[in-house]
């Protein structure tokens, strides 16, 4: 186990044929750029050239790479080549030469959400993983996902054959009783993996630029090899993939030409810091604090929820004079006096231009009347506004709370 620093096309050719059982590659990605970044505490900065004369240059840079790492993969071996949409196309193509395109396994999507920026056209959000394996008896060990929330798990576990037909039914014993399945450990991965970007201020970033998440690499390490197995990285950068292996007592092996990078690296690998992904954990609903009804009322307002304000419980998508516009719905049981209360403060730490309050219920101790100030503006909810309709209409007391309650669940 051990990370050396060096070109990997002089240290690859030294080492034997079929030693290696996993090969994972984050080479440059031919973005004619130069990248760096500087630590937390702005006291170093990293950074590497990714320039080539030619697409030309580049592709036969990789071959010789490509060509190195699959002498030394063993029969049961895989290869995961990390690339973006820069030059993907090509590596594809490059990648069916070397391994064969009969040793093509998957082109795995990783999936993330990150801030939006000025460039014009669609925000890049994946990053693209070759799989290929040098055999077609290759390792390996099927991990799995809970089921969709939308999946009738009742159902899968009821055994299936097909009729006549060729449709699937339900299998049923002698009694016309249905058969119980094998037993479900739920969905295996798919080629699309959902796995959070490292955010500025993750415990695990070191400031490498294009510094990838451990729980990235420790997917493709669980499913292409197992514990002992020998993972090596010829582009290993501040040494994510060797950290991975560590983690999961694998042997590794990494080279890298930056001096800095083979440093750092080793520094990571005494002491290695891996942050959970508290969205993998528990989910995308985890995050969601809006009720439905609510919901329905910032649709309706066209405006853009926000899900962790005290205050503020939406913005709509206009600005007015370059400045957002802060949405408050009343809560249930919330006071209205309260809820403008929380919304002035929230709306002036965020520089709003105007306010909307929308009020939800009646007080029958509070006197409405026109808000003076003209950055404010109170409005009522359209079940409220209903409620005006029928009680003008003379609906008795109970029709009219039989009403509001089927408008409020139907929302």
């Amino acid at each position: 186990m051990s990370i050396l620093h060096g070109d990997c096309l002089v240290n690859l050719p030294k080492l034997d044929d079929a030693s290696v059982q996993l090969v994972y590659l984050d080479p440059p990605f031919f973005t004619q750029k130069s990248h760096s970044l500087r630590t937390r505490d702005n006291a170093t900065e990293y950074s590497f050239a990714d320039r080539w004369d030619s697409l030309t240059d580049y592709l036969a840079f990789l071959r010789e790479v490509l060509t190195e790492c699959r002498r030394l993969l063993k029969n049961d071996g895989s290869l995961f080549l990390h690339c973006d949409k820069s030059a993907s196309h090509h590596l594809r193509v490059l990648l069916d030469e070397v391994f064969g395109s009969e040793n093509f396994q998957s082109e795995i999507i990783w999936a993330y959400k990150r801030w939006s920026n000025a460039k014009k056209g669609l925000l890049n959000a994946h990053q693209t993983i070759f799989f290929y394996s040098k055999t077609e008896n290759f390792k390996f060990n099927t991990r799995y996902t809970d089921y969709s929330p939308t999946t009738n798990v009742d159902q899968i576990l009821q055994a299936r054959v097909r009729n006549e037909s060729g449709k699937a039914i339900y299998q049923r014993d002698e009694d016309g009783n249905t058969v119980t399945g094998k037993e479900k450990r739920g969905v295996p991965f798919s080629d699309v993996w959902n796995i959070p970007f490292l955010n500025p201020k993750a415990k695990e970033r070191v400031g490498y630029p294009t510094q990838k998440p451990i729980l990235l690499l420790e997917r493709i390490v669980e499913i292409a090899t197992d514990k002992g197995d020998c993972v090596l990285d010829p582009f290993c950068g501040s040494g994510t993939t060797l950290i991975a292996a560590k983690l999961l007592e694998r042997n590794y092996l990494g080279f890298d030409i930056s001096a800095e990078a083979v440093q750092l690296a080793e520094r990571r690998l005494l002491e290695p810091i891996k942050t959970e992904s508290h969205l993998l954990t528990v989910g995308e609903e985890s995050y969601l604090e809006k009720s439905d009804y609510e919901r329905a009322i910032l649709k309706t307002l066209e405006a853009i929820p926000v899900e962790r304000n005290n205050g503020i419980d939406g913005f709509l998508k206009l600005y007015v004079n370059h400045r957002p516009v802060a949405v408050r719905v009343q809560k249930s049981g919330e006071d209205l006096e309260d809820a403008k209360s929380k919304l002035i403060a929230a709306s002036k730490s965020k520089k709003c231009a105007l306010m909307i309050l929308v009020r939800t219920h009646r007080q029958s101790d509070y006197l409405f009347a026109p808000e003076e100030d003209e950055s404010l503006l109170v409005i009522d909810a359209y079940d409220l506004l209903i409620e005006d309709w029928l009680q003008s209409h003379k609906y008795s007391k109970i029709e009219l709370v039989d009403e509001k309650e089927k408008i409020r669940q139907a929302s």
